[in-house]
């Protein structure tokens, strides 16, 4: 599953897929009680030959493998990159408000706090699009983000996103500034 990803970023995503295939093919073989992490690049792959919505299904069976196997890491990984994909795959804005609740509870509970600054960002740009007025914070944020290359990075990137969405483009060309320069 590693080298069909491997390939699909670089650029080949149908023989990417077809490694991805044959990696979950010969899980189901060998059991699949404790393969969270190789569902979880394996769906990645998928979503871009599979329609979206159907692949971000396979997060679930990710989830419920890395729970098993007693990875509760995986097992977030998996419930957070479903919830951000399902912002691209159309699902209703209300329903991802009440998804990205309960990873919030999920994540808060086992202490990982770089998941919840990454899908709070996306859940504030849920907020917005429905018209709340809701302010979503959590105090490890300011912190993440001065001290976490990556995550200011996502934070640029979904900031410059919801301002471009929103037609403000000052505000986007800053974050896209701001992106580039980490």
């Amino acid at each position: 599953v590693y080298f069909g990803s491997f390939i699909s970023k670089r650029g080949d995503i149908i023989s990417g897929y077809r490694y991805v295939e044959l990696a979950l093919s010969l899980l189901d073989k060998v059991g699949a009680e404790s393969a969270g992490e190789v569902i979880c690049i394996a769906t990645q792959v998928k979503v871009f030959v599979e329609p979206i919505q159907a692949a971000l299904e396979h997060h679930d069976d990710g989830y419920a493998a890395s729970m098993v196997a007693g990875d509760v890491s995986n097992a977030l990984l998996n419930t957070m990159l479903k919830r951000g994909c399902m912002y691209v795959a159309g699902v209703k804005l209300q329903t991802m408000r009440e998804e990205y609740e309960k990873f919030f509870r999920l994540a808060k509970e086992n202490n990982h706090s770089i998941f919840l600054v990454q899908i709070k960002q996306v859940q504030r740009d849920v907020l917005r699009l429905i018209g709340s007025d809701e302010e979503v914070t959590i105090p490890e944020e300011e912190k993440l983000i001065a001290s976490n290359n990556s995550v200011l990075k996502s934070y640029c990137f979904r900031n410059a996103h919801i301002s471009f969405m929103f037609r403000s483009y000052d505000d986007a060309k800053e974050y896209v500034l701001k992106f580039y320069e980490c």
